[in-house]
């Protein structure tokens, strides 16, 4: 039964990662807000910055896992590890 609940938590498509990335930007975007609030001046933008920039970083990792394997696109970074 838990193996069937934890498929649940699993990103299988491009769709359902852009769902997560778009969760993961509104809540930084908040939490950003908050370190505004709380910080004026260039440190609030900074920490600002940073929240917004790890969503990049997600966003990118969780398109990469999700796209289609094409072994004509892929890098040979990529395959360094299948050696």
């Amino acid at each position: 039964m838990w193996k069937r609940f934890g498929k649940l938590f699993v990103i299988k498509t491009r769709f359902e990662a852009a769902a997560v990335i778009y969760a993961l930007a509104l809540g930084a975007i908040e939490r950003g807000l908050h370190y505004l609030d709380r910080f004026p001046g260039a440190g609030g933008w900074l920490l600002f910055a940073a929240c917004t920039g790890a969503v990049f970083m997600a966003g990118a990792k969780l398109l990469e896992a999700t796209r289609p394997d094409n072994k004509a696109r892929r890098r040979r970074t990529d395959l360094a590890g299948q050696i």
